[in-house]
């Protein structure tokens, strides 16, 4: 629709012209010879000028997953930002579930039924699973026919999966598959309230980082000295899901799976030394929020010293009223915080009419362009390789310790990359494990009896 004014403009000129060459002949006729006014009469009116149809926009849906309502705030407006400027394409943004399962089962079910958006956001861990039931769209030929498009613009690791094909186990560029584009990255930070670690005279975690004091046991010390504050006040809270719990496992040198990603590794003594750290903030120290409870409601109320979570929760945290700052994640066992490379993708839902159209909007909610006005909104980190695009994000304040979350993503930090399993199902894994770790979380089950049994279970889910 965007082009068609200049198309109608140009159809009433033509109709003007008609008009006045008709009033013109009206006039030379009074002139004409006797014999010329024995001549049939001519209609004087301008013949009718059928306009031609006129292409409807496609409609195009896309949805993600926010956070909270600011973070739909941001992608509503680049939703309109883009709709503005894509030809030929109106844009519907559809915001989705919260955290957990149910956002893809979501998807799942409307992709089925028909009903399901032409793009969607999907994380990195269940691009496997969607792409390997057919769910999504293999773009690799809309990619390839793309000038100037290049998989190396964008970060290795995602990469990796989203151009993953399970059928040669090749990726790269000349795989044959693209399975979408990576709308970010980002890092665990813990977000501070300055105010409550400075009443109850506690150490200053940015501080105690700086000087590479910021501890397992450091961290503790924190939480404890600002849960002594009240009983309403917590020294650290965590959501429920298997990004906050992992990295206790990853850093006191364990993990969720053996290093080929084949197997299960939750019984392995690290993993389990990790995870049972963690049980002692809930059960022995009683310093964190109720397992399984919201923590990000209760940090913006001014109730939780250290709030653990990822970049996407700065545009809710810049609404607080409270000083606030973030810092890295403390170091573990293994000298390591323990962080993720977190990542999602936009994909194209593969029984979508207007695939073409879909690749552009991938596309375009994927340049550096757009990925920069997201991240000047707080929303996340660019997914593409650019050193000036990581200066620019220090500039995106508040919080004003933006390096914190660099340092998480930095080469020497060794940040676990989010991924699926292409050798077995992270769904069912992750329901396996998730269930497991909150009975040990909120004292229901001890971590011997979780060693015992979790990686009978979980094996089962890793293909033979």
């Amino acid at each position: 629709m965007k082009k068609n004014l200049i198309f109608k403009v140009m159809s009433l000129l033509v109709i003007a012209s008609f008009a006045l060459a008709a009033c013109g002949g009206g006039a030379a006729a009074t002139e004409a010879p006797a014999a010329a006014t024995e001549a049939p009469a001519v209609a004087t009116e301008a013949p009718a000028v059928t306009e031609a149809p006129v292409a409807a926009d496609v409609e195009v849906r896309w949805r993600t997953r926010p956070d909270n309502q600011e973070e739909i705030d941001v992608y509503s407006q680049i939703s309109t930002d883009l709709d503005a400027e894509l030809d030929g394409i109106t844009l519907t943004y559809e915001p989705g579930g919260s955290e957990g399962a149910n956002y893809q089962d979501q998807l799942k079910a409307e992709i089925a039924a028909g009903t399901a958006p032409d793009v969607f956001w999907i994380p990195g861990t269940d691009v496997a699973d969607f792409a390997t039931r057919g769910l999504i769209l293999n773009a690799a030929d809309l990619a390839s026919a793309t000038d100037g498009f290049s998989v190396d613009d964008f970060y290795a690791g995602p990469m990796f999966h989203l151009t993953y094909n399970p059928e040669t186990g090749a990726s790269g560029a000349d795989s044959g598959a693209m399975w979408g584009l990576p709308r970010d990255v980002s890092t665990f930070a813990l977000y501070l309230n300055m105010d409550l670690i400075n009443e109850a005279g506690a150490p200053d975690p940015r501080e105690l980082a700086a000087n590479g004091e910021w501890t397992w046991d450091a961290f503790l010390d924190v939480a404890q000295k600002t849960r002594a504050l009240g009983s309403d006040v917590y020294g650290y809270g965590a959501s429920a899901w298997w990004g906050p719990y992992g990295v206790w496992l990853n850093a006191s040198g364990g993990g969720f799976f053996t290093e080929d990603r084949s197997a299960c590794a939750l019984n392995t003594e690290e993993s389990l030394a990790g995870l049972d750290f963690q049980r002692s903030l809930y059960q022995d120290y009683d310093v964190a929020t109720p397992y399984g409870e919201d923590p990000e409601p209760t940090f913006r109320a001014g109730k939780v010293a250290m709030f653990q979570n990822g970049r996407w929760a700065t545009p809710g945290v810049r609404t607080v009223d409270f000083e606030w700052d973030v810092v890295e994640l403390p170091a573990g066992p293994s000298g390591s915080a323990g962080n993720w490379l977190f990542w999602g993708a936009y994909v194209i839902n593969a029984n979508t009419e207007h695939p073409e159209e879909a690749w552009a909007l991938a596309q375009a909610l994927t340049t550096a362009q757009t990925q920069g006005k997201i991240s000047a909104l707080g929303a996340n980190i660019p997914s593409r390789v650019s050193q000036e695009a990581l200066d620019a994000f220090l500039t995106f304040t508040p919080p004003a310790n933006n390096q914190a979350f660099l340092n998480g993503i930095a080469a020497d930090a060794n940040p676990t990359a989010e991924g699926p399993l292409w050798a077995g199902s992270w769904p069912e894994f992750d329901k396996i494990m998730g269930p497991a770790i909150q009975g040990v979380l909120t004292g229901a089950t001890t971590v011997e009896a979780f060693g015992t049994t979790i990686c009978d279970e979980a094996n089962k889910v890793f293909t033979k």
